[in-house]
């Protein structure tokens, strides 16, 4: 596989934007693809200037329906009106942190070729969608703060929108979450259901950043999530809304499992 990072919060070479948001691309055998778009259309930049033809992408995966997510998919279909887009139905909810909206562009829904999913889709034997991760196991303080608007009632946000995408190659196995709001330990229980066993690589954020000072319990929870995590064949790719701290934390307690990503990255 190729594996470019397009964006993420930071950046090494000043050639390339960064933004408060996530998009990775991946060549497989049988697909090029995108895993979200960032917040605006400065992917498309960073692909330019890593040789990557958009055009010729087949498939986009929406991880959840926030705007640091989504917030590139109608600048890309200006360029590549063809790839089918994937998202949960619940994608286009009304979500917010406080007063300030979240969401996605509700033109979204309305384009050619999204494909509105509820649950699991295989898309082929290459690539599979899952979502319905039920765990709470430490659950990040974080997602308290976030809600959902429904028939003018507003209630805490469950992230039924949010799904992760399992890429499967001979030799190889890839797990993609964009903010692993559910917990990415709940995730990776979700996907060993499904599998059997552990993603070789996974590419996530862990939403564990957080202004201000963490309490003991977050800092317990993080570094009780970092020893899990080192206990598995796994090498997590890691940035966008994992917080520099909990990163501080994780790192020395993985081994050389956690590696930090960045716009213009190229993991393989």
């Amino acid at each position: 596989m190729k594996i470019v990072v397009l964006m993420e919060d930071t950046g090494r070479d000043p050639a390339y934007r960064s933004e408060h948001g996530l998009s990775i691309y991946v060549e497989t055998e049988k697909h090029r693809l995108l895993v979200d778009t960032g917040k605006t259309d400065a992917f498309l930049g960073n692909a330019k200037r890593q040789g990557i033809d958009l055009a010729k992408v087949d498939t986009v995966v929406l991880s959840h329906g926030h705007y640091d997510h989504g917030g590139g998919i109608m600048s890309f279909r200006e360029i590549n009106p063809h790839a089918v887009i994937y998202m949960q139905q619940s994608a286009c909810g009304g979500y917010y942190h406080g007063e300030r909206y979240i969401g996605i562009d509700k033109r979204i829904a309305g384009l050619a070729n999204v494909r509105m999913l509820e649950g699991d889709w295989r898309i082929d034997r290459e690539l599979f969608l899952f979502s319905g991760i039920t765990g709470r196991k430490y659950f990040a303080q974080g997602n308290l703060s976030l809600r959902k608007r429904e028939a003018g009632k507003e209630m805490p946000d469950s992230f039924a929108h949010e799904q992760c995408l399992a890429i499967t190659q001979e030799g190889g196995s890839l797990l993609i979450s964009g903010c692993a709001h559910n917990g990415i330990l709940n995730i990776l229980d979700r996907y060993r259901e499904l599998f059997s066993d552990a993603p070789k690589m996974v590419i996530s954020g862990f939403h564990m950043m957080k202004k201000g000072e963490y309490s003991q319990e977050e800092q317990e929870a993080i570094c009780a999530t970092a020893r899990e995590l080192a206990g598995m064949d796994t090498v997590f790719y890691t940035g966008h809304c994992t917080g520099e701290q909990a990163y501080a934390w994780m790192e020395p307690l993985m081994g050389g499992k956690l590696k930090k990503i960045y716009s213009g990255m190229r993991i393989c």
